[in-house]
């Protein structure tokens, strides 16, 4: 399919360590894609960089400083009118991929949206996750170059775009954690990450907020259904409980040793 969306696609992606994820996300969107660029956290350890390569993408290194820098500087190295932005442990599944050129085969090019949002389809531990505040989401994800930026968030970031936004009917994989090891591996940098994010805008720890991983886990696992998951969403709501918790404990470490960098080395998901 590649070749066929006017003024063409740029998929673009960052990866650390990915060489297990990487290949299948550059699979998914080599049908689609005109040029794929992969931005690499240069303290990657593994073959991250060689498997872009070796599938034809652009791999580019660059020392990480926050998601939204990350994907700002892949954006920034995209030619093609229209951008993808993947993450290396998601999948555009082929009923996605022919949605996405008959929609922009359908936009004028002076007119019409500027971008469009997808659903995602979460899978945890091997199940896909339909409750406890997962499978609902709508990412913006495709958009016009000229007209997309990311805002520069250290974590949690997103697209803004100038211009109307429409939506795709078919979800983006999203295969996040295949194991409960693979969770708290991942879920080190990311509580630092929204730590350090807390405490710059001011935010401090209260002794109450000891109360809330509890909050969190009925909020997951009974009010948004979580439940009805089955163990996986038990084991959800129970590790989102415990990564709220830790995030509290690290702001309060950065108001006890403000300079102190703390644990957790930082970088893509």
């Amino acid at each position: 399919m590649s070749g066929r969306i006017p003024g063409g696609l740029s998929a673009v992606l960052i990866a650390k360590d990915e060489e297990k994820n990487l290949p299948a996300a550059l699979e998914s969107v080599k049908g689609i894609a005109d040029e794929i660029i992969v931005v690499v956290d240069d303290r990657t350890k593994d073959k991250t960089a060689e498997i872009a390569r070796a599938a034809g993408a652009k791999a580019v290194p660059r020392r990480f400083d926050g998601f939204g820098t990350q994907k700002q500087a892949a954006l920034d190295l995209a030619t093609k009118e229209w951008v993808l932005s993947l993450d290396a442990d998601e999948r555009v599944e082929p009923a996605l991929a022919s949605e996405i050129v008959e929609k922009i085969a359908r936009t004028p090019p002076d007119s019409g949206p500027s971008g469009f949002e997808a659903p995602r389809r979460v899978l945890f531990l091997g199940r896909e996750m339909r409750h406890g505040g997962l499978g609902r989401e709508k990412m913006l994800r495709l958009f016009r170059r000229s007209r997309g930026r990311f805002d520069g968030a250290s974590i949690h970031e997103r697209v803004i775009v100038d211009g109307a936004v429409d939506r795709l009917a078919h979800p983006i994989t999203h295969e996040t954690y295949a194991s409960i090891s693979d969770y708290l591996r991942k879920m080190e940098p990311y509580s630092t990450l929204e730590a350090r994010k807390k405490f710059d805008r001011g935010q401090r720890f209260h002794w109450w907020q000891h109360a809330l991983p509890a909050w969190e886990f009925l909020r997951r696992w009974l009010l948004k259904g979580g439940f009805l998951d089955g163990r996986e969403g038990f084991a959800w709501a129970g590790l989102s409980a415990f990564h709220y918790w830790v995030k509290c404990l690290k702001l309060r470490e950065l108001e006890l040793r403000p300079n102190r960098a703390l644990p957790g080395r930082l970088g893509p998901r």
